[in-house]
């Protein structure tokens, strides 16, 4: 499994060093059928995995236990909160937490631009990106994981869970060909946050010191951080991983807080108060959104909310297998609301501190936010602020720990998947998955930047998503089992202490 996959690695990246042209025109070509024939596709998937999850956790199915009966949880909750969350969004929301809001103010995908209702519109469409859809995507595949692992005694492999529907088939070529689409689809999501944190730190320290701000310098961020994230891997999860992550949750929460308190705190809250509202409302309804009577529309929709979906995706075999990992002796409705509900609570209010901050300057103080590229905005609007260069050096520390948690994870559990599962993969693994990792996502950001790496996770996601899908068919036949089993059991018992 190892040697195939790292084989495939090797030449991809040969293949984009050589003829990046023909990689990238190969991509978009293949990326653009997917959004034309199946975009549909991942509306529907998402929204099903947001409805059943919802419906295990307050289920008879909720009382289940990942683990064995007497299995504790191994971390406290707030270090768990911090390994998950640094785990599943990081870099993003550095990266977009602003940018976003704003960009969807100035380009909404209806109605006039930089207006009151395009402003709501932006933070309302960043809240459904980063929401209950988001992170419903990542509950639902880690506690298929974290079940079969802990419960049923499986290897921390996708082809393992889907045994119940397969059988033994997923011990040969049928599951070397899943857990080689998750492999890849785990280094294509991940390599877009590598590629976007790259950018982003280099326009912190264009900002900061002058450092030029082009492709060179963002190869040697890749490099430099590439280093870092392989050796904090290789330390294992109760060593670099865990102290990182904490470091992470405290410098997040120091800057939200300095963000807040030194911006437009009243004008902020209170956008978020009812953007939060109208969200909550209208989340359904938003999460299943095409317009196929206007084409312009309903391209926006495929190239912002349909990417999403594959991104979130195609981040699944890594952040799942890293929230499973560390997961065990939570209750499936403990570990559910966990994942979901917190962490997304958590995002909203983050997108709308930063987007509502970004669009107050815009709108209201007249300073052209909308106008700054993607990853210099959040630098732009700490400029009006007190203590700018603070605020600014802190979060190209924060990017840079995020940058390290996402490789340092996602390193990890490939590792873990071509090693049949194991818990502690050799240190070869981790370092050969690091460099594969850096290789493709430099290889693409040089091929065709952001878009390239986009392309990537939509080509990914789409076959995972499949295998998502058989994935909670396979649970859920195993909790209806689970239960008959142990209704016969009861049942035994009942008819030994009569006949007694």
């Amino acid at each position: 499994m190892y040697w195939i996959a790292l084989a495939i690695g090797i030449v991809f990246v040969s293949w984009g060093a050589i003829f990046p042209d023909h990689l990238l025109n190969t991509m978009m070509t293949i990326r653009n059928g997917i959004l034309d024939r199946f975009g549909w596709f991942y509306q529907f998937a998402v929204t099903f995995m947001l409805i059943i999850s919802f419906i295990i956790a307050f289920s008879k199915y909720g009382r289940i236990k990942l683990g064995k009966k007497d299995d504790k949880p191994e971390y406290t909750t707030p270090t768990w909160f911090a390994m998950l969350f640094s785990a599943g969004m990081g870099i993003t929301l550095l990266f977009y937490g602003l940018t976003e809001p704003v960009t969807h103010y100035a380009n909404p995908p209806v109605g006039d631009a930089q207006t009151i209702e395009s402003a709501k519109l932006g933070l309302e469409i960043s809240y459904l990106h980063y929401g209950l859809h988001a992170w419903v995507i990542y509950a639902i595949v880690s506690l298929v994981l974290a079940y079969f692992k802990f419960k049923k005694d499986k290897p921390g492999l996708m082809s393992a869970t889907l045994t119940p529907l397969f059988g033994n088939r997923m011990n040969g070529v049928a599951g070397y060909i899943v857990d080689i689409i998750a492999v890849f689809a785990t280094i294509f999501g991940v390599a877009i946050s590598l590629g976007v944190g790259a950018q982003q730190i280099n326009s912190g320290l264009e900002y900061l010191w002058g450092v030029p701000n082009n492709y060179g310098v963002q190869l040697i961020i890749m490099g430099v951080t590439a280093v870092l994230f392989i050796y904090s891997a290789a330390s294992g999860l109760s060593k670099g991983i865990k102290y990182i992550s904490n470091i992470n949750l405290i410098l997040t929460v120091v800057l939200f807080a300095a963000f807040l308190l030194l911006g437009p705190t009243g004008f902020v809250l209170e956008t978020y108060s009812t953007t939060l509202g109208n969200y909550m409302q209208n989340f359904v309804q938003m999460g299943m959104r095409f317009s196929p009577f206007d084409a312009e529309n309903n391209q926006w929709v495929k190239d912002w909310t349909i990417f999403y979906w594959a991104w979130w995706i195609s981040w699944t075999p890594f952040v799942s297998s890293f929230i499973a990992r560390v997961s065990k002796g939570r209750t499936v409705r403990e570990f559910i609301v966990a994942v979901v509900i917190a962490p997304a609570l958590v995002c909203t209010l983050w997108f709308g501190v930063f987007g509502g901050a970004g669009i107050y300057f815009d709108f209201v103080e007249g300073v052209n936010v909308a106008g700054q590229s993607m990853e210099s905005s959040l630098f732009y609007v700490f400029d009006q602020l007190p203590f700018s260069g603070l605020l600014s050096f802190v979060a190209v520390i924060l990017i840079m720990t995020f940058f390290i948690t996402s490789g340092d994870s996602a390193t990890f559990v490939l590792a873990m998947q071509t090693s049949r599962g194991s818990l502690n993969p050799p240190f070869f693994m981790k370092l050969s998955w690091g460099i594969i990792l850096t290789a493709i996502a430099m290889i693409l950001m040089g091929a065709g930047g952001l878009d390239g790496l986009q392309a990537a996770a939509i080509i990914s996601g789409f076959p995972l998503t499949i295998i998502l899908l058989l994935m909670i068919v396979s649970l859920l036949k195993s909790f209806r089992e689970e239960f008959n089993e142990a209704a016969e059991s009861d049942s035994e018992e009942e008819q030994e202490e009569k006949s007694a």
